[in-house]
């Protein structure tokens, strides 16, 4: 048995549909899930809930943390540590391996432009700090407890059911709708994007890889280095219109954010666009031997998921 906690989103659907690959058994565990397989086991679940997780995570050799809480900084100080304590006792609890789907908001901001899995952590935003501590808190475990666990980091990621990516909410949406695209800060930097088909493929390829625990992974990303201008390009290209688009400036996300809350949560994180960031794989493509998705590819899928062309 091989266990998803928060299981409904864009990693934890196309992960399901990976498992099935290392295993027949798999335990789907959300507040609402939602069967991928006919003989998927789906079970109802608040993370918070201590004895819930208990339940959720019993009789599984491998448990995947791919939850994604609201995007609001209060309620991941709340929330987050208390799901990652109830997930690493629930793992010693049962003997069950944790694999946890993390992210770059813990790296120093001064060291993007050539992200590995040594870069130098010092998170410069309060949400980098909230990631930072659960970080610790599943090495704590690993040294003090004996946990089996592996931490599997993606950059931003893009690509089929990921709703809430920068290429989908400011560039594709509002070209579907003849508006302008948009992007963070400056579209002359580099940024690098995850493709979410094959994260879900490498992480259950981690998990399943004896290995590959008691480390971290980036996760598999393209190596080409496209700016935020050339991103929005390919986009455009692939819908068939034209590369219209402005810079939402530090200014103006300031601004906007005093009516549009998600836009104050974002404003701490816009380190990440006035300046290059590159995701560096190497680590697992050198051990895998597994190509990343190119992003003239992924955009293509991406947008034929969005218009149904």
């Amino acid at each position: 048995m091989q266990t998803i906690l928060g299981a409904g989103g864009a990693i934890g659907t196309l992960l399901a549909k990976e498992l099935k690959n290392y295993t027949p058994k798999i335990r789907l565990a959300a507040r609402n899930p939602r069967q991928v397989h006919s003989d998927d086991e789906l079970f109802s679940c608040d993370l918070k809930n201590k004895a819930c997780v208990s339940e959720a995570v019993k009789g599984s050799d491998i448990a995947y943390l791919t939850a994604g809480l609201t995007y609001n900084l209060k309620v991941w100080k709340r929330e987050w540590p208390v799901v990652m304590g109830n997930v690493i006792n629930a793992c010693l609890e049962h003997n069950c391996k944790l694999v946890f789907f993390d992210n770059v908001y813990m790296y120093h901001k001064n060291h993007l432009a050539n992200m590995t899995e040594n870069t130098p952590v010092a998170p410069p935003s309060e949400k980098g700090k909230v990631r930072h501590i659960l970080v610790r808190m599943i090495e704590d475990a690993m040294e003090q407890s004996g946990l089996q666990a592996l931490i599997a980091r993606s950059a931003d990621f893009y690509g089929p059911g990921a709703n809430a990516s920068i290429l989908k909410i400011g560039v594709t949406d509002n070209l579907l709708k003849n508006k302008k695209a948009f992007w963070q800060a400056d579209d002359g930097k580099i940024h690098s994007l995850t493709y979410t088909p094959d994260a879900a493929k490498a992480v259950a390829l981690l998990g399943n890889t004896p290995d590959a625990y008691r480390q971290a992974w980036h996760l598999p990303t393209s190596k080409e280095k496209l700016t935020g201008k050339e991103l929005i390009a390919l986009t455009a290209a692939a819908m068939n219109k034209e590369a219209r688009h402005y810079v939402l400036s530090k200014t103006m996300v300031s601004v906007a954010g005093i009516f549009v809350p998600i836009l104050r949560e974002l404003k701490e994180m816009l380190y990440q666009y006035d300046r290059d960031y590159f995701f560096d794989s190497s680590k697992f493509d050198q051990r895998f031997q597994m190509q990343a998705t190119s992003y003239a590819e992924g955009i293509k899928a991406a947008v034929q998921a969005v218009s149904g062309t």
